[in-house]
């Protein structure tokens, strides 16, 4: 995650998000309803009490369903541990990795880890532990490091993150500290490490941006909200000491992407509008380099300019930020790109790209069609055409009607763009094409002009071809969205175009230009003598 000064695509900055610990007066969706509503594009889940009990019997049928909520919001989710009573009815976070017995924190480590695959969670967050009175540092610092290694273990095998969190009191208070545990345990790949910003008011030497820096590119995950320097107390965003435009400048100069969730765990009485009271401390926080539009280098394979967002009636116009930011988060994690699919278009709105020329979109399409096809360019330039094939499927599958378009205009920015055959693949290929079917079997006038771009064009049979653009006739659809329609148009298509004229003539009924423009000349010529 460290910036190369070389780099001229720096990543786009932190995903926002809250933590549910936050929202303990809300069922979840209700809570889930609130972050989506505020924009919020991640949550920070707290096992446990209200929201998700990892050890109820139906936990996976809930997980199950949460994850179905949580990509059909596009929200991205990271696992929290620190339910105060979970374990223990009696004592606050007992027993912890340092207690002399702590089973129970085992057992449920490992179902975090088995919620977090699940979901695809971007880590799981724990934490050490206070050292009981009757025992030493040295003896809690050695059970910490035999009980992070079988967890470590467990998080390797189910391909989890860890991120370790320092926190004030705890045997691991600081990031030396967290740093020096993962050496010991022989630095492993899947520990890093979670960082509080109100904790580094009250314990880091050098500070916010010293401990920022200091985990680097082992930063997983990042929680925030206020302290004052004497108290470990978590306060509203503006009310404590913590300086939060220096935070959000030096997560942007260490190339930080991940979730960066306000933890806020005292306040749920008041949590919609402290949710959105944060979200505007953040973004009024926020330096240039986390929101500015990042121009996007070209992959040498595969052009990221995409002719599913042509210029509009005044031009051409910039793509949005957000889009630009998405691409980044895609080329360093493609994981992402499901989450950032269902984002987009609560992230750069669906107003058409040539305005009044196009009201509709249907022609030149809007503004979260070019996001989404922005994403799958960025895919396309670096995945196999398996996993292509597979993404493309799935995107269709489980998306809404805005995101089924969105991957039939990313095929058609595929191929308007060059992208051979041979490198988009037989699977992703063939994918495609049952995508295109698909889409011409709907009654969406959108799907279906989308499906008749130059993916279709270059694809389809000509007996589907056909029929596909006598579907646009039928639902008035413009002919502008056929791609080649003039290369492709036949002797067929036209005595097909000939018979729904005459039809409409028989009713009495009008005959669109569109329909006139695909009749044989003297056909046109002969109805306009009459």
């Amino acid at each position: 995650m460290t910036v190369d000064a070389s780099d001229p695509t720096p990543p786009g900055g932190p995903v926002w998000g809250y933590g549910t610990n936050g929202f303990a007066d809300h069922p979840l969706e209700s809570a889930l309803d609130v972050l989506e509503g505020t924009g919020y594009g991640a949550v920070a889940l707290t096992l446990g009490h209200p929201h998700l009990d990892p050890f109820a019997d139906d936990w996976r049928e809930q997980t199950a369903l949460l994850g179905d909520s949580l990509r059909r919001r596009g929200l991205r989710v990271v696992i929290e541990t620190g339910a105060r009573y979970l374990l223990d009815p009696f004592v606050k976070h007992r027993p912890t990795l340092v207690d002399a017995e702590c089973g129970a924190r085992l057992e449920f480590l490992g179902r975090a880890i088995q919620i977090a695959d699940l979901l695809g969670a971007d880590a799981v967050s724990l934490w050490s532990g206070v050292l009981p009175a009757d025992t030493t540092a040295e003896d809690g610092w050695a059970r910490l490091i035999e009980r992070m290694r079988g967890v470590v273990e467990r998080a390797t095998h189910a391909g989890v993150r860890l991120a370790l969190e320092p926190e004030p009191g705890m045997l691991v208070e600081t990031v030396a500290d967290a740093l020096r545990l993962r050496e010991e345990l022989g630095s492993p790949d899947a520990l890093g490490i979670t960082i509080d910003l109100g904790h580094c008011v009250v314990v880091e030497p050098h500070g916010v941006d010293g401990a920022l820096r200091a985990a680097g590119e082992l930063l997983l995950n990042v929680q925030v909200d206020d302290m004052r320097s004497e108290r470990h107390e978590h306060l509203e965003l503006g009310t404590g000491e913590l300086d939060l435009p220096l935070a959000l400048r030096t997560l942007a100069e260490i190339g930080y992407t991940g979730i960066a969730a306000v933890e806020l765990p005292r306040h749920s009485h008041d949590a919609p509008r402290l949710a959105a009271a944060s979200l505007e401390a953040i973004r009024a926080a926020s330096p240039t380099a986390v929101s500015a539009v990042n121009a996007a280098s070209p992959s040498p394979r595969l052009s990221l300019s995409s002719p599913a967002s042509p210029p509009d009636a005044s031009g051409t116009t910039p793509p949005h930020a957000w889009t630009l930011t998405a691409g980044e988060s895609v080329r360093s994690d493609p994981a992402r790109i499901d989450a950032l699919f269902a984002a987009a278009g609560r992230e750069v709105g669906r107003d058409p790209l040539a305005g009044d020329a196009d009201p509709l979109g249907l022609v030149h399409g809007t503004e979260d069609d070019r996001a989404r096809a922005h994403l799958i360019a960025v895919l396309a330039a670096s995945a196999e055409p398996a996993t292509l094939a597979e993404t493309l499927d799935r995107l269709y599958r489980y998306g809404d009607d805005a995101e089924r378009r969105g991957v039939l205009v990313g095929l058609n920015g595929l191929v308007a763009a060059g992208l051979p055959d041979d490198r988009l693949g037989e699977a992703a290929t063939a994918a495609g094409l049952e995508l295109v079917r698909d889409a011409l079997r709907a009654n969406d006038p959108r799907l279906v002009a989308a499906a008749m771009g130059p993916f279709g064009a270059a694809h389809l049979d000509p007996h589907a071809w056909r029929h596909g653009v006598l579907k646009l006739v039928f639902m008035e659809v413009p002919l502008a969205v056929a791609a080649r329609l003039d290369e492709r148009r036949d002797a067929e298509l036209e005595r097909m175009a000939d018979g729904f004229a005459r039809e409409r003539r028989a009713a009495s009924r009008p005959v669109s230009d569109d329909v006139l423009a695909l009749l044989p000349r003297d056909r046109v010529t002969a109805d306009a003598d009459r």
